[in-house]
């Protein structure tokens, strides 16, 4: 599984480079915007990373400082930033919105729900959709499962890539939406251009197999891993769709593995 650190680096002042991130080919080149910002630590750590320091500055007039707050929830855990959070989803400050999301990625709430989903659907900019989609998946809340699966046929590859990780929390909210995910993770397992995308389309197809019984639908989450293992270009997919399977110990699964690398062809 890819641990996305790919999208095009975006001046997040500038209105102008709002198109940046609609390449694909662009977009796995990328470096997090919170990234390139200094880390909350060192000696003054202790103080800033204080909630009851933090809390009142979300509602900060000065944009420095509700970047600050909205950074320090990135790491804290506590309920009382989520209705403040929720608020800087629509920060005219691209950099606050995406601390935003990861903050209440980092602090789940059913509240933050909607808002989130909202806010997908309407942000121009692909690292705050990059955040929203993983602080969706850490809702596990069934309402994210139609646009997480938008999210990953029609978005940007970075966003597309997290949206197939969070699809794999399905297995958290219910049966029948961990079913729901499978049609859409196999086809782009099987379609997407872009590698990292199908790596992690694998690793999640191969976490919601775990909790599925032995039926169809199953069945046919092992044929295209083994399919992805047997005939995928790319050798990090084919790594990721051989863990997977190896993970479920699935007998089919295992045979192929063997025999494919028994003739050398791995």
């Amino acid at each position: 599984m890819y641990d996305d650190d790919d999208l095009t680096t975006l001046d997040l002042e500038q209105d102008s480079e709002t198109d940046a991130l609609d390449d694909d080919e662009a977009d796995l080149d990328f470096v997090d915007p919170l990234d390139q910002l200094e880390p909350l630590d060192g000696p003054a750590s202790g103080p800033q990373l204080n909630p009851e320091v933090m809390l009142p500055l979300l509602a900060s007039s000065d944009t420095q400082q509700r970047m600050l707050a909205a950074r320090a929830f990135c790491d804290l855990q506590d309920s009382r930033a989520v209705p403040a959070l929720i608020g800087l989803l629509q920060d005219l400050c691209p950099l606050i919105r995406v601390s935003a999301s990861y903050g209440l990625g980092r602090n789940p709430d059913s509240t933050a729900v909607e808002p989130l989903i909202q806010q997908l659907h309407q942000d121009w900019n692909g690292y705050v959709r990059k955040g929203i989609v993983w602080a969706l998946g850490n809702c596990r809340d069934g309402r994210t499962l139609v646009p997480l699966i938008e999210a990953l046929r029609t978005d940007i590859s970075a966003v597309r890539l997290w949206a197939a990780s969070a699809l794999a929390q399905m297995i958290y909210v219910s049966y029948d939406a961990s079913v729901a995910a499978m049609p859409p993770l196999i086809e782009a397992l099987r379609r997407d251009a872009i590698a990292a995308v199908r790596s992690n389309c694998a690793w999640a197809v191969g976490q919601l197999c775990r909790e599925l019984p032995a039926n169809v639908v199953y069945a046919t989450a092992i044929d295209a891993l083994i399919e992805t293992f047997a005939e995928e270009d790319d050798l990090g997919v084919r790594e990721d769709a051989r863990a997977a399977l190896l993970k479920l110990g699935d007998t089919r699964g295992l045979q192929t593995i063997e025999e494919i690398e028994q003739d050398g062809f791995f």
